[in-house]
């Protein structure tokens, strides 16, 4: 179940939080809606059970925070908004990425594309899905890891008739099987349709906290709203002559001076109060959830209450639980266990607990998971595979970069008076990093970029979680592309010079060792600063210009560094090293330990490890931030 207590948001200046001090229950089994017009302070709600805003009070999940649970996605599916993802991404692709984040197989999203009926169209792209199918998507996304409670925003906005349906009758098998689904509407009568629990809000503030029935006995039967200075008044005198006269009327006092009439009319209202002087401001016939404050009502008359007044079907209605389920005879409608027990999401006797037995194929649910994988090593780095691989971008920036470079390299050989070295790189001396490295720190910074921009793992702590095993998988495989990156720039700028100026121009140095090391460290120096740039400022924007801000600002800090007589060099430090050492180096380590100085020793190198350092520095340092608070 979730338990949420005290839910309130930040001020904003001078106007009242958004939320102030929500609290409410939803139990597993029961489909629970929190109703609201627009700007009542839903989503705010909900952003503030998933830790995704800033405010006070904490919401349990089956008695825990979210953040004391070890894979919250495990826990809580969440859909906010529109599906998460890059639009350039396949629907396959963005579930099996999905997948590699929660360390579950591959083959589970076939299973949830199933499901939800998307197998024919798991080829498209995000960007080019209907509104219908983008619910459908997101709903697959929020039961992938089979969760125990579904968190949906206004789930079925923008869909049909027929699609909503669907929708709601997948929300009922999930709570049918133990679940526990909360999800936020504006409109009343689909809360009645589809809801065993209703919690409405108004400003921010809980307003009413009601069990279906009660909410469409106070909230859905046509109604007089009547505003008045003289409210208190005009009630107890209508509650008077609706004693006098023995009619069913029922006043319901709600905030300042509005009152709800049910049982009466504009004309018999207006003539009491025309009869004892009373001003009326509004009166007007009323349908549906238009003011706050159902469930305190004054009763006026004493009248009995019908099985009319409830609009929602029971369970002796056969047709109308049909029209909920996801698909014509996929449920039976349930047989009666008792007047006095109200209706509860369908929930038959005797059904064993979720996860102890396959559902079945009408329920239009994916198949429960019954032995999750432990967390592995290669978990993130499967993800940040799936994640660069799935869409074209990162191919696209490696093409440009190889041409880029090709053509500066024939340039340059032309131009003439450039040094071996930076030819074969494309690196000339008025720019300040060689289009490889631009490239690699531009594939590293979309690394997080993209994921704050399209968030993948919305239900972890934080737009994008801020944990050091995927920070680690992002380093390795932007290294690791930074390393083809290289490699293949030098090979394909030699091709091209050789083809147009024939061999004396791709003629292997003697000192290529060392200038392979630099060319290596630097490229891949660079992807790295991209990572860890984006990650901490998320933004692709952030990260590409730390990579710039490299030689542009970094490298003339370092050059005017004054070297007092005391300082020293990277030779004698490795010479120290190997004095001070009982044994010889092996392989000849003094040599690549002083090479390895003398590389950190120049303006660039000096320049980026210094960058690498305060940029993983303040990552560490804003990720411990977001675990504490």
């Amino acid at each position: 179940m979730i338990e949420a207590i005290g839910l309130t948001s930040s001020p904003r200046k001078e106007l009242p939080p958004a939320v102030d001090d929500v609290s409410f229950e939803a139990h597993a089994g029961r489909v629970t809606a929190l109703l609201g017009a627009p700007g009542a302070g839903k989503t705010a709600v909900l952003r503030l059970m998933l830790e995704l805003q800033r405010g006070r009070g904490v919401t349990h999940f089956r008695g825990r925070p979210l953040h004391r649970i070890p894979h919250p996605a495990h826990e809580v599916g969440v859909l906010l908004g529109d599906v998460p993802g890059h639009p350039a991404r396949t629907v396959r692709g963005h579930l099996r990425m999905l997948c590699a984040a929660s360390g579950l197989p591959g083959s589970r999203a076939d299973e949830v594309l199933e499901a939800v009926g998307l197998v024919s169209l798991r080829d498209e792209r995000l960007g080019t899905l209907s509104r219908g199918l983008d619910r459908r998507l997101g709903l697959a996304c929020a039961l992938l890891p089979d969760p125990h409670t579904l968190v949906l925003d206004d789930p079925a906005r923008g869909l049909s008739a027929g699609e909503g349906r669907w929708l709601h009758g997948v929300l009922r098998a999930h709570a049918d099987h133990g679940g526990t689904v909360l999800c936020t509407t504006t409109d009343p009568k689909e809360a009645a349709r589809t809801a065993d629990h209703v919690v409405t809000l108004d400003g921010g503030k809980v307003v009413a906290d009601q069990e279906v029935r009660e909410f469409a006995r106070t909230r859905l039967r046509p109604r007089v709203a009547v505003r008045s200075p003289h409210a208190a008044r005009l009630s107890a005198l209508l509650a008077q002559e609706a004693r006098s006269a023995r009619r069913s009327v029922e006043v319901v006092r709600e905030g300042g001076n509005r009152l709800c009439v049910y049982g009466s009319t504009c004309a018999h209202i207006g003539e009491t109060a025309f009869r004892n002087g009373i001003v009326v401001h509004q009166l007007a016939d009323e349908i549906g959830d238009m003011g706050p404050g159902a469930g305190t009502a004054e009763r006026a008359g004493g009248g009995a209450e019908t099985a009319a007044d409830d609009p929602r079907p029971t369970p002796a209605e056969p047709a109308a639980v049909a029209s909920l389920t996801p698909v014509p005879g996929d449920h039976n409608p349930p047989e009666e266990t008792g007047a006095e027990e109200p209706r509860r999401g369908w929930r038959r006797a005797g059904r064993p607990p979720r996860g102890d037995r396959a559902l079945p194929a009408g329920d239009g649910l994916p198949p429960p998971i019954s032995i999750r994988p432990a967390p592995r090593p290669l978990r993130p780095v499967r993800y940040e595979i799936r994640r660069a691989t799935g869409i074209g971008t990162g191919f696209l920036v490696a093409a440009g970069v190889l041409v880029v470079s090709a053509l500066t390299a024939v340039l340059l050989a032309r131009v003439g008076h450039t040094p071996q070295p930076r030819l074969l790189a494309a690196w000339p001396a008025e720019l300040p990093l060689p289009p490889a490295a631009l490239g690699a720190g531009l594939l590293g910074a979309l690394a997080f970029g993209d994921e704050f921009r399209h968030p993948a793992l919305a239900a972890d702590r934080g737009t994008v979680p801020r944990r050091l095993g995927l920070l680690t998988a992002k380093l390795l495989v932007a290294s690791a592309t930074a390393l083809v990156l290289a490699v293949l720039t030098v090979g394909c700028d030699a091709e091209v010079l050789y083809l147009v100026y024939g061999p004396e121009l791709v003629e292997v140095p003697a000192d290529w060792l060392p200038l392979s090391a630099g060319w290596l460290a630097l490229v891949t120096g660079c992807a790295c600063a991209g990572v860890l740039a984006a990650g901490v400022f998320r933004s692709t924007t952030a990260g590409v210009a730390a990579v710039v801000a490299v030689p542009l600002l970094v490298v003339p800090l370092v050059r005017n560094v004054p070297a007092g007589p005391s300082g020293r060099t990277p030779a004698p430090l490795s010479e120290r090293l190997r004095e001070g050492l009982p044994l010889r180096w092996p392989f000849g380590g003094e040599r690549h330990l002083d090479a390895v100085l003398r590389l950190v020793a120049q303006p660039v190198g000096g320049a980026l490890t210094l960058s690498l350092a305060v940029l993983l520095c303040a990552y560490l340092l804003t990720g411990l931030r977001s675990r504490v608070r």
